[in-house]
């Protein structure tokens, strides 16, 4: 009985075993090779949950789902003995930061995190992922089981689910029997807005600092609690460029480590050992450098993880295109080449495992106790709780640690407005960031004034300061300052006491302020401003505050449903018992305006910047929650603009544009608002008044420009004289006007062209405008810098009864730029009503 038990034992755990190596590579689960289609996303996903339940060394996570209801992935994968311990080498990997108490050992697994696909059209990689995850749980690879005895590799198969399924769908929806190789056929011309994007249309690429979009909140709170040694961001570029691997190009940011510098040099010599086997092209230290803080590559860096991109050409390369070196470029080759930097990485960083796991301590160890950077403590002052509350969650979702007011109330240190050092008070809801602390590179490289940028040829925006992106005073100061409390809540408004008011009074100074406002709008409650300040209640007001009256909301709910509403968002409102007021205009006052609930479209389609659209779509529907309506600029002139109160031209290119009907809507009352290349094609249209201010020239310049023998190799050099990749700017602000209600007399702008404008003239409104020493931070090229001046970058021209807002930047960039959200709604609710 004993034998039979015994057999029986034994033929069961022969057959597990036999099972368990039995895993299916890609091209028997998908039921062809790869690369000889594309996957849809739900077939990538079924292929990681299939491994998941197969292997025995895998733990697949999800951590959250796109817009359009995708699911997010992660794939953990180690030795069968290490996958048991999972959260054991999480939390001591935490330890090492410092992110956690404890003692922690440095005997411990490297973790390498492959991120895949950012781009929806750059699809490639989310084939490769699914090739190296095989390798890596295949029990007959040797070298992979050998890799993982000390390391535990991430996978994450696709970034940006819905671009890439809206990429596929198009090029398995065009693509004939057998692929058509010529650039010029269809299915490489891929139609507005492409894959790139998310659904909002955001570049998730340019968003792991700001995380504006849920794919980037739900995938960074997972890295941030994993803080990986190693972090490689898989992409694609133009498919006549050959591959690049690190190291990345210069700039090279001044916190960067010689050590994180030197291991990308490692990493490289690997990749290039693979390459140069197979005579494959590549390139290194070129185009891709590293200094904005929000790539997948640079985010990591600053987060102490070696972080790189990989770039395969490819972008609508489909299934084959010819290159213009006559070759044929395949997606099975560009899925191999992913693939084999996806093993070469995983190689060496395990040779090097030990090395690599006591410099990312050591990194850690030096941000606690020598933080970068002259400041040791950041001043944020709170003037307004609600914006001090936006930053204090976007430097929560980044570990960035902070806490509120200073026992010692009198500091001396760098005032960022006004560029002096001085002294001044801390108030106890101030917020106070000391840089002793895991995260202290981040945050060095998130607060510093003025970026310093070694080679100015850079691929991204120069400056983006937070105090200048949220509007918020600042200061910089040498001493170390502990916070005087360090537990971080919503600073709450006080509860409403009178539940019967002649009015409701809130404040106009945030994106917070607009939300309160759209609610209000929506449960069709009349909302009024004041045009001037006014003091009511024992409290000053600024121009453009809120007034909800009783009288036009005559319901017999109206104090429940404002002040649930303001509950509802911890909106701080003033009831008032009277329409006197103590200084200032009436409640009754000719000062006091009407808000006309607007109807807004929004232009996209063909021509428009899909992002800079997207940031507008976004702001609408996930921040403020207010409706809009997307109409196609090629249908402009044949629609009802009648229907519409306000009309937005995001940046784009407005060939043909045919401004007659817009005109005649405008005149008949109608509001357009133009912004960036929006304004510069209503440049010479009949009715617009909008004129480009040309540089003035500068003969003996000219003369000795003229004279002087360019040098080919300084080609790119010469250009960068002329160029502005974004660095900010301060504007003089009109705050009296409805488009600068709730600022200061001074708004920072963050300008990505030399772009300006003449003045306009009477009847019209400057109310952007800058002078000769408006620069403040970031890269301009001289050149640039000359032309930045005497100018109007914020204005308003009357047009019959309507008007046209020019917003010549993007106050909206990324959603990162905070304080010009509020710019961007005045135009929208306060000009023209």
């Amino acid at each position: 009985m004993l034998k039979k038990l015994l057999f029986i034992l034994l033929t069961v755990f022969g057959c597990t075993t036999v099972f368990a190596q039995q895993i299916q590579s890609p091209a028997e689960f998908l039921g062809y090779k790869l690369g000889e289609k594309f996957t849809p996303h739900y077939r990538v996903v079924d292929y990681f949950r299939y491994v998941a339940k197969t292997a025995t060394n895998v733990d697949l996570k999800q951590f959250g789902t796109t817009n359009e209801g995708r699911p997010l992935l992660a794939m953990f994968i180690a030795s069968p003995e290490n996958i048991k311990r999972l959260e054991e080498i999480r939390h001591n990997n935490l330890r090492l930061a410092g992110v956690e108490s404890g003692t922690a050992t440095t005997n411990t697994p490297v973790i390498t995190w492959l991120s895949y696909n950012v781009h929806g059209n750059e699809p490639s990689s989310s084939e490769a992922a699914m090739w190296t995850l095989f390798d890596l749980v295949d029990p007959a690879n040797t070298k992979a089981a050998e890799w993982l005895r000390n390391s535990v590799v991430v996978i994450d198969p696709c970034l940006n689910p819905d671009g890439r399924d809206r990429y596929t769908n198009f090029y398995n929806s065009v693509r004939g029997m057998m692929p058509d190789a010529s650039p010029t056929s269809r299915e490489h011309m891929e139609p507005w807005p492409g894959g790139r994007v998310n659904h909002y249309y955001f570049d998730l690429n340019r968003d792991w600092a700001w995380q504006a979009q849920k794919e980037t909140q739900a995938r960074v709170a997972l890295f941030n609690q994993w803080l990986p040694e190693v972090h490689v961001d898989f992409h694609e570029q133009g498919y006549n460029n050959p591959y690049y691997f690190a190291p990345a190009a210069e700039p090279y940011h001044k916190d960067i480590t010689q050590w994180q510098r030197d291991f990308q040099v490692t990493i490289g010599k690997n990749n290039a050992k693979y390459f140069d086997q197979n005579g494959w092209m590549y390139f290194t230290k070129q185009e891709f450098d590293l200094l904005y803080p929000s790539y997948g590559d640079t985010y990591p860096l600053y987060n102490g993880s070696i972080g790189m991109t990989y770039e395969q050409g490819g972008i609508s390369a489909g299934l084959a295109v010819v290159t213009r070196s006559g070759d044929t470029l395949t997606l099975a080759q560009r899925v191999s080449h992913h693939h084999t930097t996806s093993l070469s990485t995983v190689e060496i960083v395990s040779a090097n495992a030990q090395k690599v796991v006591d410099e990312f301590k050591k990194f850690f160890d030096n941000s606690r106790q020598n933080p970068p950077g002259i400041y040791k403590t950041y001043v944020i002052k709170n003037d307004n709780n609600e914006k001090v509350n936006e930053l204090a969650k976007m430097l929560t979702r980044n570990g960035i640690q902070f806490g509120y007011g200073l026992a010692n109330k009198s500091v001396t240190g760098y005032n960022y407005f006004t560029g002096t050092t001085d002294q001044y008070n801390v108030d106890a809801n101030d917020l106070v960031v000391n840089a002793y602390q895991p995260k202290s590179v981040l945050l060095h490289v998130l607060l510093e004034p003025k970026t310093f940028i070694p080679d100015s040829n850079t691929y991204d925006i120069t400056a983006w300061a937070l105090p200048y992106a949220y509007g918020l005073k600042a200061y910089g100061i040498k001493e170390s300052f502990k916070p005087a409390t360090t537990s971080w809540g919503v600073i709450k408004p006080a509860p409403l006491t009178n539940t019967r008011a002649y009015a409701y009074v809130s404040a106009w100074q945030s994106i917070a302020d607009v939300k309160f406002l759209s609610a209000l709008l929506k449960k069709k409650i009349k909302v009024r401003y004041s045009e001037t300040p006014f003091e009511a209640g024992g409290k000053k007001f600024t121009a453009g505050s809120l007034l909800v009256t009783r009288a036009g909301n005559e319901r017999i709910d109206f104090d429940r449903v404002v002040s649930q509403i303001a509950a509802d968002l911890g909106h701080e409102i003033t009831p008032l018992s009277s329409g006197f007021v103590d200084k200032g205009s009436d409640i009754g006052s000719y000062d006091v305006k009407y808000i006309k609930e607007p109807r807004v479209a929004l232009v996209s389609g063909d021509g428009i910047n899909s992002e800079a659209m997207g940031e507008v779509w976004h702001l609408f529907e996930q921040q403020i929650g207010y409706p809009i309506s997307l109409i196609r600029y090629q249908d402009i002139n044949r629609i009802k603009l009648a229907d519409f109160d306000v009309v937005i031209m995001p940046d784009g290119r407005y060939n043909d544009l045919s401004s007659d009907n817009l005109q005649s809507w405008v005149r008949d009352g109608g509001k357009l608002i133009a912004l960036e290349n929006a304004v510069a094609a209503l440049v010479d249209k009949k009715g617009f008044e909008i004129k480009k201010k040309e540089a003035k020239k500068d003969d003996k310049a000219d003369a000795k420009t003229k004279t002087a023998v360019k040098i080919y190799a300084d080609r790119n050099r010469d250009a960068i004289r002329s160029s502005i990749p974004g660095a900010i700017f301060k504007l003089d602000m009109d705050n009296t006007h409805p488009l600068g209600f709730g600022f200061p007399n001074y708004y920072y702008s963050l300008k990505l062209s030399d772009d300006i404008y003449e003045m306009l003239g009477e009847d019209n409104w400057n109310v952007g405008t800058i002078a000769k020493n408006g620069y403040v931070a970031g890269f301009a090229g001289f050149q640039s810098k000359q032309k930045i001046n005497n100018g109007m970058l914020l204005g308003v021209q009357s047009l019959g009864r309507g008007s046209v807002v020019y917003l010549v930047d993007d106050p909206l960039f990324r959603s990162f730029w905070e304080n010009g959200k509020l710019l961007f709604s005045n135009a929208v609710f306060m000009v023209g009503q």
